[in-house]
């Protein structure tokens, strides 16, 4: 009898379903991994399991039992728990503290504090069974990466947990450390709990996992056992679809943009960069006005680290950094405006735009000297531009005074584009600018960045959808492990040739499409 089992399951966001019909079974004791491309819909099945989403359609049984998982307080009673990518943890508190958030702890009578003693006994022991050590005394700040990811997993199983889930468990960790979090999954695995181990890594799905599913456009791809496995018809099952065979029985390439401009001089050269928190290790890209750059990596790969270190949200450490052929030291945020970068973050809501000002207001707050005389705002001239930047933008609003977090999420992003270009840049960074917009805004904005580069402007354009990146690219980087590994010309490139690159670094392979 499955552990769990999943029957028919359905989650729409509007229009689109980023599930449809997945059925699959974990067993008691099993590694049972669960791979696909980004967006594939792996994170949204998570959810649905772990009480985040409500599905749309279909079923879930527990132990041979139809269930409701209302929220992430029922998954927990019934055993499940799930270990995020970014670490749930409150970076004041100290490990005992984190261990008991969300936990029942035991209180001392009429409300005179808890029983810390009894708490510290029960953590000790529980990591005595699993094999684990964590400092308990020490806040989540200080502690290494591989300490966060055992202390979660030790707050995991101070309940009955039955079935575990590591979402990404190692993007974050060094090789030796990975090795400490696999011998831990083997206990786990030996003492019964079943494991769903999300992973990009190749290398780790073949070494822990039972069976795979993999996961395409939010539908079933296939099950198989390790024994049936292999890389080529992992990729081919993740990418069926996007390279349709020819009439001839070829396979036609990925389709290429509509348009084509020649290649300017380099507006940026980076070489060699390194940050100071290890995130970016040896990155190096060039992008040339009148071109749009794709550069795409699996989770953990490390390209929004390396925009935000270009733009100078991080410190280098090593490298060397050009704009336009000068120098750049140490690169901040109001430097790289006023060199003519701008940066379209991947959170808008929490990083691109403020939610209670105004359209206006957030148009026009980084170029507001401009509309001054040296003693106050010309309202005329600002209110004038902002009108025309959207209707430009087709920005659907009541109003420039409308505040901005009243917006959808594709007029947020027009606002966040339509800020951007009030700079005048030279340069877009651009970290999943199409992320959660309808297809119109998607098409929009692609519109958009190709008018940028046929105007001679430079584009840098991450993206976690291969495809939309085959598709508005003329150069493609691959990024693995935090360094960038190959370029590719983008021409006839297929999704089977980038996925396969990525993953050969894992073995040590070089790259066959030419290096960066």
């Amino acid at each position: 009898m499955a552990l769990l089992e999943a029957r028919g399951i359905d989650k729409r966001f509007g229009a689109h379903y980023a599930l449809s019909g997945v059925s699959l079974a974990i067993e008691p004791g099993e590694v049972h991994a669960l791979v696909g491309e980004n967006g594939a819909g792996k994170s949204t099945f998570i959810k649905i399991v772990t009480g985040v989403y409500k599905p749309d359609g279909g079923e879930l049984w527990w132990q041979g039992k139809q269930v409701t998982v209302p929220d992430p307080k029922t998954a927990r009673e019934l055993g499940i728990n799930v270990i995020h990518q970014d670490r749930q943890l409150v970076p004041a508190f100290t490990g005992l503290e984190n261990l008991y958030l969300g936990l029942p702890y035991p209180k001392r009578p009429f409300g005179l504090g808890v029983r810390w003693g009894e708490m510290r006994e029960r953590a000790s022991q529980t990591a005595a069974r699993l094999g684990i050590e964590v400092p308990l005394d020490v806040p989540a700040s200080d502690m290494s990466p591989p300490e966060r990811t055992m202390l979660e997993i030790l707050r995991a199983m101070m309940l009955e947990c039955r079935l575990l889930i590591l979402d990404e468990p190692t993007a974050a960790l060094t090789d030796r450390e990975a090795e400490l979090l696999f011998s831990l999954i083997g206990r786990l695995q030996s003492q019964g709990t079943a494991i769903v181990y999300v992973s990009h890594r190749m290398d780790e799905i073949f070494r822990l996992s039972d069976r795979i599913t993999v996961l395409r456009n939010g539908k079933l791809a296939g099950t198989l056992t390790k024994q049936e496995a292999t890389r080529d018809k992992l990729i081919a099952l993740m990418t069926d679809g996007k390279a349709k065979p020819a009439g001839d029985g070829s396979v036609q390439a990925a389709p290429r943009r509509a348009s084509a401009t020649s290649a300017g001089p380099v507006i940026l050269r980076a070489a060699g960069i390194a940050t100071a928190d290890g995130r970016v290790k040896r990155a190096s890209l060039e992008v040339r006005g009148g071109e749009v750059v794709g550069l795409f990596g699996l989770a953990g790969a490390g390209r929004t680290e390396l925009l935000e270190a270009v733009y100078g949200l991080r410190t280098l450490a090593a490298g060397e950094l050009a704009v336009a052929g000068e120098r750049v030291q140490k690169p901040a945020p109001k430097k790289s405006l006023n060199r003519g970068i701008v940066l379209i973050p991947e959170d808008r809501r929490g990083h691109a735009l403020i939610m209670g000002m105004t359209i206006r207001e957030n148009m026009t707050l980084p170029v507001l000297s401009s509309f001054s005389d040296g003693v106050r705002i010309r309202a005329g001239a600002e209110r004038s531009s902002v009108s025309r930047w959207m209707t430009s933008m087709n920005v659907k609003a009541a109003g420039a005074e409308q505040p901005v977090g009243e917006l959808s999420g594709g007029n947020q992003q027009k606002v966040v584009f339509a800020k951007a270009l009030m700079s005048e840049p030279k340069l877009f960074l651009c970290d999943e600018p199409t992320q959660a917009v309808d297809v119109m805004t998607r098409e929009e904005i692609h519109r958009l960045l190709r008018d940028q580069a046929d105007n001679g402007r430079g584009v840098l354009f991450v993206s976690s959808d291969l495809q939309e990146v085959l598709e508005i690219a003329d150069r493609i980087v691959l990024m693995h492990g935090g360094e960038t590994i190959a370029e590719l010309p983008n021409d006839g490139v297929l999704p089977e040739d980038v996925l396969k690159l990525i993953y050969n670094q894992e073995k040590g392979s070089e790259p066959k499409h030419g290096s960066v």
